[in-house]
């Protein structure tokens, strides 16, 4: 009975949620069904420890008990339009309908109802013309501009939507957001329709003022944001921001600008397409009142990429950084919000400037260090592969070597990841090529797998990669001649009639015994292996493949078809590459026709399990299940007495 009670709750939940008109309704049924069992028509409120500050309340809200990070306490009101009875449960009865002045005092309107006292117990008409009695023309246009001649439920305040005040018929406007919330000229709407005689009213949680200007009205009479003023006419953008729309304008102030080095300000400044990528980047889409945000939302920016509008307590925040100054101020066509700190895309950076604002600062010192920077900081179309700082041992030092594997980490073209396909060839720098490989879930150059998103800058791009690059040299018989722990591994080679293979072009991956493994040998297996050229061959190529497989493209379980045998089964385990049970005591030894990995033992076929034991495995586990059930059901076999 419990179970078919939760369900219905979860069925009721879901039904009524879903065909809900609005996120608002949706929020408001949500909190009821949280509230009712306290009665009908109470209200599940979440209230802002410290402040005054109440939501209703959604899933995501209910469930962590915080808003702009802070914690909240659960209190259950009557819902909108109704109210207690003395001696019964919850809210049972609805308002009772008066004229709106009293109606200001049931719902907590009590500082507007203080202005309107002199005319109590009278309709708005003689409300205004009290106010008019006694001059007091600044108030009465303020209450003015907060009412509109006709009556409005909830419903009518669609999305989008603007109404004309009573005050010189300048709008109001409405606007919806995911969460729930409405607000009415950045206001929150905390309370709806409390129907009066004369009308409704709906209770928002500050004064509201009169918008008469546009989003670029407000940037061309401030002298605070006179620098944003001349880069907004440089980059064309003025006419979009005096047209029709809902923008958010994320305001960099004279201030912000200042605090960005002189020499990167200024080229950003004299480059087009970089000032309008920089401009579009503090400009949101959509319409983002400050009242609106609860929690960090990525939103999409006219450059094309997001940023995170969030909050922290009352502060605003940006990409996490409590940066904004100034909310909330409305425009006809959207709303501005000063911040004290430019925010600069990837798009509008350099190579050099990318590599900087990254968790690479490591290979961005030593790319310096090599004397590339002018490559990095220049107008070329260029790709940079920068190594995590964990790719590099401790206290690394400038050599000529380094200078010269640092130059063919940087590709001759501006690519993007989205666009490399296995066996494709780049150029680097250095002068030689890198072969790209794709697997089923890594993207490798050599042995270098990315693994982070592209950073797309003005003229290049950067691929975050896990490893140092280890460009190709010479052939797998060349790489196992130049490392001498591979000499019993180069002979065997050549006694069994492979030299051929392993100097030839094509794509191959070898598990390369050390010297140490076939020492391993008992010393007449090791005679009798090596004396028998067939043989030798045979357990060689079973170390082969016909592909190349780097360690990166190795997953939980990879299998590789050798020259000869069964399959090979490799996994990876704490950074390191099994094959059949056998570790990699090397990798990504890279080679012009493919891979060599250093192994520290002779891999042997994995022993397959025999019919008998596949059989007896079976039932051990048909024992075990049914054991297992029969604890569930409080049964115990006969046997188990």
């Amino acid at each position: 009975m419990q179970h078919l009670t939760l369900l219905t709750l979860a069925l009721t939940l879901i039904a009524t949620i879903c065909f809900a008109k609005s996120p608002y309704q949706s929020v408001l049924q949500h909190s009821r069904i949280r509230g009712r069992q306290h009665g009908p028509n109470v209200c599940a409120m979440q209230k802002i420890q410290g402040t005054d500050k109440k939501y209703f309340t959604n899933c995501k809200q209910w469930y962590h008990r915080k808003i702009c990070g802070k914690p909240t306490v659960i209190s259950y009101e009557c819902c909108p339009g109704y109210e207690k009875l003395p001696g019964e449960k919850g809210c049972p009865a609805a308002l009772p309908l008066v004229n709106i002045y009293n109606t200001l005092g049931v719902v907590g309107a009590a500082t507007t109802k203080m202005y309107s006292e002199r005319a109590h117990n009278q309709a708005w008409a003689e409300i205004l013309d009290a106010l008019v009695s006694n001059v007091n023309i600044e108030l009465l246009n303020a209450l003015h501009y907060h009412m509109v001649n006709r009556r409005l439920t909830s419903e009518d305040l669609k999305h989008g939507s603007a109404f004309p005040s009573m005050y010189q018929d300048f709008n109001v406007h409405i606007h919806h957001y995911p969460n729930g919330i409405v607000t009415v000229n950045c206001a929150r709407l905390v309370k709806t329709d409390q129907h009066a005689t004369n009308g409704i009213v709906h209770v928002v949680d500050r004064v509201i003022t009169a918008v008469t200007n546009d989003v670029h009205t407000f940037i061309d009479t401030d002298d605070d944001l006179e620098t944003l003023r001349n880069a907004v006419a440089a980059a064309g953008l003025t006419q979009m921001l005096e047209s029709d729309g809902h923008y958010t304008v994320f305001a960099p102030t004279n201030e912000a600008f200042e605090k960005i080095p002189p020499e990167m300000l200024t080229r950003i400044l004299e480059d087009p397409v970089a000032l309008k990528d920089l401009l579009n980047y503090h400009i949101l889409k959509n319409m983002q009142c400050a009242e609106s945000i609860t929690s960090g939302t990525p939103l999409e920016t006219l450059q094309g990429t997001v940023l995170e509008v969030g909050c922290d307590g009352a502060d605003m925040t940006l990409n996490g950084k409590a940066i904004i100054q100034k909310k909330d101020q409305l425009g006809t066509n959207g709303v501005i919000h000063y911040i004290n700190e430019l925010l600069i895309p990837d798009s509008a950076k350099t190579l050099l400037e990318l590599a900087q604002g990254s968790a690479v600062t490591t290979a961005t010192k030593l790319f310096v260090d090599a004397g590339l920077g002018s490559h990095l900081s220049g107008s070329e179309a260029l790709t940079i592969l920068t190594p995590q700082n964990e790719a590099f041992k401790e206290g690394v030092t400038m050599t000529g070597d380094l200078k010269k594997l640092l130059k063919n980490h940087i590709l001759k073209e501006q690519l993007s990841s989205g666009s490399l396909y296995y066996g494709q060839e780049l150029e680097t720098l250095g002068g030689i090529k890198l072969r790209v490989f794709v697997y089923r879930n890594s993207l490798c150059i050599e042995n270098s797998c990315i693994v982070a998103h592209d950073k797309i800058g003005r003229f290049g791009n950067m691929f975050t990669v896990d490893k140092v690059l280890t460009p190709p040299m010479g052939t797998i018989m060349d790489v196992l001649k130049a490392d001498n722990r591979f000499s019993l591994l180069v002979g065997a080679i050549q006694t069994a009639g492979l030299t051929e293979l392993m100097n030839q072009a094509g794509s191959h991956t070898v598990f390369a015994p050390t010297n140490d493994a076939f020492s391993a040998l008992p010393k007449a297996d090791l005679n009798k292996l090596m004396g028998n050229p067939k043989e030798l061959a045979s357990v060689l190529k079973y170390h082969m493949a016909k592909e190349i497989l780097v360690s990166g493209g190795v997953g939980s379980h990879t299998r590789l078809k050798p020259l000869q045998g069964d399959k090979l089964e490799l996994n990876m385990r704490n950074q390191t590459v099994y094959i059949n049970k056998v570790p990699v005591v090397e990798a990504d030894l890279m080679a012009t026709n493919g891979v060599v990995h250093a192994v520290g033992a002779i891999i042997k076929p994995l022993r397959k399990m025999s019919f008998v034991e596949l059989v007896l495995n079976v039932v051990m586990i048909f024992v075990l299940f049914q054991m297992i059930s029969s604890r569930r059901s409080g049964k115990v076999s006969p046997a188990g007495r």
